[in-house]
């Protein structure tokens, strides 16, 4: 399954996020893909495209970022797949 993961930087503050990051790396969890990502211009937000069997199987990568930043979780699915489900008309 594929989710966006938007993650909204706790004070705005990405300097501790980036510090971790730099010294652990993105510290996924297992089975789970990362494909992409954006940062707002203002640096208030990040935007992941993430590969997971499951809502749950992310649960333990965001547990090792939650001091810094809050999660939100949507699942997604391509433009080419939504539409190839749709019925006719």
């Amino acid at each position: 399954m594929l989710f966006m993961v938007i993650e909204r930087f706790r004070h705005a503050d990405t300097s501790l996020v980036g510090e971790r990051f730099r010294q652990y790396g993105r510290m996924l969890s297992e089975g789970v893909i990362y494909h992409a990502s954006w940062i707002e211009a203002d640096g208030s937000r990040c935007f992941q495209l993430m590969e997971a069997p499951d809502r749950d199987a992310l649960k333990e990568w965001t547990n090792r970022w939650d001091d810094l930043v809050d999660f939100e979780i949507i699942p997604v699915v391509t433009s080419a797949d939504f539409w190839s489900n749709q019925a006719t008309v």
